[in-house]
């Protein structure tokens, strides 16, 4: 008996794997799949500092009504979605137009005989799914915004002459990050440096010179920064 029920659990188990994957894998779903499994893999890497959080680096937090960002910036100014990295941003309407698409092909069209209208009709749920998620990201992102902007705010003059340690595999004019120890989990800062210094991963660097523009800072030894 208890034989006969265990199987039926793994019987039950395996169809439910079987219903995600083909509902996940099918299209239209199977795009937000993609876009969603780059997603977490590059929040993978970030992780080892090999890439930054916001790689994108799109600046798209005006607070002043006269200065209208345009392009992607302003879409996003516009659509409420500024404020916070752009690939969070990207990562919260990947994960959103997934869902929505996801449980549309489980709950209806896996069960229509559509065809080859399920490529035009699959078009149209992308678009609907994009839009459904632009609403929930946003509104996700309202209470990161106050978050950002103290990390902005802590990242600025007050650090300066701090030592941090080096995350990133290297330092360079336009890559490197390094953690500062806050007495909490600690702070991930953007680092600038010549590469032929050639910082590296458990590296001990001096916070010098805050650069506004990258919100960045550069970076320089300790003996350096000691005069040694």
């Amino acid at each position: 008996m208890l034989r006969r029920s265990l199987l039926r659990r793994l019987i039950q188990g395996w169809n439910s794997m079987e219903n995600f994957l083909h509902s996940a894998f099918a299209f239209p779903t199977v795009i937000f799949s993609f876009l969603l499994c780059l997603a977490v893999l590059y929040w993978c890497v970030a992780a080892l500092g090999i890439l930054e959080v916001d790689v994108l680096d799109i600046e798209a937090d005006s607070t002043l009504e006269s200065v209208q960002p345009e392009g992607l910036a302003g879409l996003l100014l516009k659509l409420g979605l500024n404020g916070v990295p752009v690939t969070l941003v990207l990562t919260l309407l990947f994960f959103f137009a997934w869902s929505a698409s996801y449980f549309v092909e489980l709950l209806l069209l896996r069960h229509l005989p559509l065809g080859i209208l399920r490529y035009p009709l699959g078009l149209v749920l992308v678009f609907g799914a994009l839009l459904l998620a632009v609403p929930l990201t946003a509104a996700l992102c309202r209470p990161l915004r106050p978050l950002f902007r103290k990390l902005e705010a802590t990242s600025s003059k007050s650090v300066l002459g701090q030592t941090a340690v080096v995350r990133s595999g290297r330092v360079t004019l336009s890559h490197g990050e390094a953690v500062l120890e806050d007495g909490g989990a600690g702070l991930i800062l953007r680092v600038r440096a010549d590469e032929a210094r050639g910082f590296k991963r458990g590296d001990r660097v001096v916070l010098l010179e805050y650069l506004e523009g990258e919100h960045a800072y550069r970076v320089i030894t300790e003996d350096e920064f000691n005069g040694r």
